[in-house]
């Protein structure tokens, strides 16, 4: 009896109700493309499927800000119980590690060299450590770290959390009333943001020592100017603080991407594959392009 009340409940209502906590993805919002008839000439077509596909990307726009702003406002979860956080720190952030400071290694030795050839001609090669830790802290470090980040962490948060909606365990979640977005979303998204900075600092760090292998164990360059130069030429505020902003800020863009296309990818295999692929795309993009934008802000007449 109990059983045929629920079916006849169900179908009074129109089907289960979804819990009040819960998102609902913007896909299939604005429907699919219009069919238009055959005598509409290819103009009219073209403006057709362009103002179609312009209103999806509108659509998509806005609810990957309402789910930014819905990420905010459940953080107290993962802030108050901040293991969760700290198991996606060590994911994200120890994991990617390696990557960091390897690639900062490499990035550094090049600086020394390319940076080395180019002062010598102006007979200014003393001048190295300055060219190396300034390009370093004010541009490489934070673009360079984030693009690594973005590609190894962000990545893999998107597939994580797209494989976990395809398995159905974030509908599980919200059948047993735990809010997806406090439990999955906000440790991963705070984990990233978090670690970025960190990620930055290290790369920095290790991209200046290559170059000090490079310049002064490879060169000859004299290590008194080297590091001499360098202390009395770099700035706290004006480039490391500005770095460290930058870093910041790609940390949000980066994490921010990736959880919500997880969150938002299609159920299916081929729907993770595309989100993950979108996760690199667009935050690869929204560095550099907020690298411009950061940039022009804080070394305007510097």
């Amino acid at each position: 009896m109990s059983a045929m009340a629920d079916s006849q409940k169900t179908k009074a209502t129109g089907g289960p109700q979804k819990p009040r906590n819960s998102l609902a993805s913007p896909r299939g919002t604005c429907g699919p493309a219009p069919r238009l008839a055959p005598g509409k000439s290819l103009p009219v077509q073209f403006l057709t499927h362009l103002g179609h596909s312009v209103t999806d990307r509108l659509w998509r726009l806005g609810f990957a800000a309402h789910f930014f702003v819905a990420v905010l406002l459940n953080s107290g979860t993962a802030l108050r119980r901040f293991q969760l956080t700290i198991r996606e720190i060590y994911f994200s952030g120890a994991l990617s590690i390696v990557i960091i400071l390897v690639s900062g290694l490499f990035v550094g030795m090049v600086l020394g060299l390319q940076g080395y050839d180019t002062l010598e001609r102006y007979g200014s090669s003393e001048a190295l450590g300055v060219l190396v830790s300034l390009s370093l802290v004010r541009e490489l470090g934070p673009v360079v770290s984030g693009l690594l980040f973005a590609s190894r962490a962000g990545a893999a948060i998107t597939a994580e959390i797209g494989l976990m909606k395809a398995t159905e365990q974030i509908s599980a979640m919200e059948m047993m009333a735990v809010n997806p977005i406090a439990r999955v979303v906000a440790p991963r998204f705070w984990a990233g943001v978090i670690s970025m900075p960190l990620l930055a600092a290290l790369f920095s760090a290790m991209g200046i020592f290559g170059g000090y292998l490079v310049g002064v164990k490879l060169i000859g360059v004299d290590a008194g100017s080297f590091w001499s130069q360098m202390q009395a030429t770099v700035d706290f505020r004006e480039d490391i603080l500005n770095g460290v902003i930058k870093s910041f800020v790609f940390g949000i863009l980066i994490s921010w991407i990736a959880v919500f296309e997880g969150y938002d990818a299609d159920p299916t295999a081929e729907g993770v594959s595309r989100a993950t692929t979108r996760t690199v795309v667009t935050s690869s993009l929204s560095i550099l392009a907020a690298d411009f934008i950061l940039t022009a802000f804080m070394f305007r007449g510097s």
